[in-house]
């Protein structure tokens, strides 16, 4: 399965509880903070939801 990097680039704040708690479950906290996860349809759902506070990158 392809991994991508998830990359927080604005903040939460003003965003709804739920857009905040999906961010928290990807496992991102700040500006800046980087984690990769596999290419799953869970997660590609939830990166889709917070598209406009991340940047998205595969992983080679």
């Amino acid at each position: 399965m392809a991994k991508i990097k998830i990359i927080q680039t604005r903040s939460k704040i003003g965003s709804s509880k739920r857009q905040k708690d999906t961010l928290t479950a990807l496992g991102l906290r700040k500006i800046g903070a980087t984690v990769e996860h596999d290419a799953s349809p869970q997660i590609m759902g939830m990166v889709k939801k917070v598209n406009h506070l991340v940047k998205v990158e595969e992983v080679k």
